[in-house]
């Protein structure tokens, strides 16, 4: 899919100017960047993302096979398709709440696996057919990945179409279940079953694990 094509189907949230010096809100931060960020500034040794609790948003230059853009937020010849959240709600349960920083998360995603990565288990899934790639049990078989060189295609899939972008705030999952009830934003899953790709994308992932129980465990 071109730019062009991105342009014309994408409806982008309107954007007003912004005053220099003026506060930008956590949506505007996300719909109305001052920019976009590659996943060779997110792995630099200078990583900009702040070591903080905050949402981030995942733009896409090319969209994966088969997902809707129609409806979706453009912005600068990329679409949004996904957010997410470090670290989650605190457990209700009375234990200690996560740790864990959009740092650590969005540099994960961009070069983690599938196993700890709900967007990359997702783009694998969509992308198993272009890049040749299918999930498998790893390890003691209780993990699944898209294995070794499966998840490096992944890495530098992401590398060449993925951009993201983030806003701290203190409690990420009141903004994220705003954005996800307000946007089309057809990669979530998680609250978003109003979304009309929810059963075609959960059945696809589905099919890929059932897939990968069927065959034997990767190295073994």
């Amino acid at each position: 899919m071109s730019e062009n094509d991105l342009q014309d189907r994408a409806e982008p949230f309107p954007l007003l100017p912004r005053s220099i010096g003026a506060a930008v809100s956590p949506e505007e931060a996300l719909l109305n960047p001052a920019r976009l960020y590659t996943a060779e500034e997110v792995r630099a040794k200078d990583c900009p993302i702040p070591a903080t609790s905050g949402v981030y948003a995942w733009y896409f230059t090319s969209p994966p096979p088969g997902v809707p853009t129609d409806g979706c937020h453009g912005w600068s010849g990329a679409v949004l398709l996904y957010v997410g959240i470090s670290p989650k709600a605190p457990p209700k349960n009375g234990r200690a709440p996560s740790r864990q920083t959009i740092r650590d998360r969005v540099r994960y995603h961009y070069g983690g696996n599938a196993e700890g990565s709900t967007l990359r288990l997702t783009l694998g899934c969509l992308l198993a057919d272009e890049l040749g790639i299918s999930l498998r049990r790893v390890g003691s078989g209780k993990r699944m990945t898209f294995g070794h060189e499966g998840e490096a295609q992944l890495t530098e899939w992401m590398a060449l179409h993925a951009r993201v972008v983030w806003t701290a705030v203190d409690s990420p999952w009141e903004l994220e279940e705003e954005l996800i009830r307000s946007l089309a934003l057809p990669l979530n899953l998680d609250q978003n079953r109003h979304s009309p790709f929810h059963q075609k994308l959960s059945a696809l992932r589905a099919g890929q694990k059932a897939l990968a129980r069927s065959l034997p465990i990767e190295g073994s």
